[in-house]
């Protein structure tokens, strides 16, 4: 069957939400930030922030212009992803040993799949949608904007990881020892590491908490579709 001019018109008004836009921008921000990595680290690391920074904005403009949308979120979800999993595979080719990262990088993709997958399992409209979580922390992550942007910044932000990337002077360094001798100097770089390796610590118990409570989600599917046949 022929889609209607109407509908067609609709779909791709959509796509060109101010919002959505907004998001294509940041992929082409992340794929010239990443080329760019190994030659050149400050414009890497203003770029990619830069990509974060807009993640920030897109929000605003689709609620500031109701254009929020299923599409819009899920590309700002797959970008956040895929972003933080490159610089996580860049990270462990940098510092030993390489398994720390790697394991993240497992962490991040297993737990905010298993989420979007049992969200629409159980009928919810948003991964966010967690008031039923026995969890309090869980709870407060997704209930409290201040406290889940300050953990984004630490962590999805990477405010962290970027440090590290900006820190690295050869591919044999160990991770403990540069994260050790830069927190007992006094600068910037060591302040911004200090305040933000809380953000990421409480960011990976948010990952396990969100990975444990969306696969007992999808047993409990199982279960009951398992009754009701």
């Amino acid at each position: 069957m022929a889609k209607k001019p109407g509908q067609r018109s609709s779909k791709l008004s959509v796509y060109l939400y101010i919002p959505n836009i907004i998001g294509y921008m940041r992929v082409l921000l992340n794929c010239f930030a990443f080329s760019q990595c190994l030659s050149n680290k400050i414009l890497f690391s203003i770029l990619y922030f830069l990509s974060f920074v807009c993640d920030a904005v897109d929000g605003w403009c689709a609620r500031k212009f109701n254009q929020v949308s299923t599409f819009g979120a899920v590309l700002d979800m797959v970008t956040d992803r895929i972003s933080t999993a490159c610089l996580l595979v860049v990270l462990s080719q940098l510092y030993k040993p390489s398994l720390i990262f790697l394991s993240l990088l497992a962490l991040d993709i297993a737990s905010h799949w298993l989420q979007m997958y049992s969200t629409f399992l159980t009928g919810k409209t948003s991964h966010k949608d967690v008031k039923d979580s026995s969890s309090w922390l869980f709870r407060a992550y997704y209930g409290n904007r201040m406290f889940m942007a300050y953990c984004c910044v630490s962590c999805e932000a990477s405010v962290l990881y970027l440090i590290l990337f900006y820190l690295v002077e050869n591919q044999t360094q160990k991770l403990v020892d540069v994260i050790s001798s830069n927190l007992q100097k006094i600068s910037l770089l060591s302040l911004l590491m200090g305040s933000s390796l809380f953000g990421w610590a409480v960011k990976q118990i948010i990952n396990v908490i969100q990975m444990k409570t969306a696969s007992d989600a999808c047993v409990l599917y199982d279960i009951e579709k398992k009754h009701k046949n």
